[in-house]
């Protein structure tokens, strides 16, 4: 049996050598490396943008770039693939940012949470970015109901933690997370990144800090581990290469 990956981020792709072309960044493309294949299947889903066209084109092409064979699976206005085909075959299964909250409800709706965890239980490489991040976990904060900050907190909890995305750089994401933590609205345990930035969880555990782009180690964007601990909040920084 193959150990349950999840690579939790704020980063996937970058611009290509081209205006308005696209890459993988390093922390997807050391992702496709952990599947171990030539030429690696990949699915992609958009739900957090409400299948938005210009999300899937540049995808594919960064991913057909990188040598996969690119699935996408779209909700709207009916599924476009069948589940077991294209979430247990494939090797990674790639989500994208957008809304959290109307992405939970419509996996949810269509029954498309059961095959996640039953592909993420059987060794597909499971990921994605900001919403595509925090589907995986029991909840964090979103701006998908407005333009403040809100918890959400009915995500897939394959990983029983809180997660924040984009913690340095978007206003109040820190600030709100720990609040959250604190007065037990979200795990007393949890992770951020910072843009760019990625973590990878071995079953439940995680293990290494990766990047899209180099960044320096000390002075860069991060990772976070944020505990309350006796009523407080204890925050530890995890720079690009750290074990944790």
């Amino acid at each position: 049996m193959k150990t349950p990956r999840i690579l939790a981020t704020s980063g996937g792709l970058i611009p290509g050598p081209i205006q308005q072309t696209w890459k993988l960044g390093t922390l997807l493309l050391d992702a496709l490396s952990m599947t171990e294949k030539v030429r690696p299947r990949v699915t992609y889903l958009a739900t957090a943008t409400g299948d938005m066209e210009s999300e899937y084109a540049r995808h594919y092409q960064a991913f057909g770039d990188a040598g996969c064979e690119v699935t996408a699976l779209r909700l709207f206005p009916q599924p476009s693939a069948n589940f077991e085909e294209a979430v247990l075959g494939a090797d990674l299964v790639w989500v994208g940012g957008g809304s959290v909250a109307n992405l939970l409800a419509l996996w949810e709706l269509h029954g498309l949470d059961n095959y996640m965890r039953t592909a993420w239980e059987q060794g597909v490489i499971m990921g994605g970015r900001s919403a595509g991040s925090l589907c995986w976990f029991t909840g964090g904060n979103t701006d998908s109901y407005s333009n403040d900050l809100d918890p959400v907190t009915n995500g897939l909890s394959l990983l029983p933690y809180a997660n924040s995305v984009h913690y340095s750089g978007e206003p109040r994401r820190r600030e709100t997370f720990q609040n959250w933590m604190k007065d037990g609205t979200l795990p007393s345990l949890g992770y951020a990144t910072d843009d760019r930035i990625g973590i990878w969880f071995e079953g439940l555990e995680p293990t290494t800090v990766v990047s899209d782009i180099p960044v320096d180690p000390q002075s860069g964007p991060a990772a976070y581990k944020v505990e309350l601990l006796n009523g407080e909040i204890t925050e530890t920084r995890f720079g690009f290469g750290s074990s944790f």
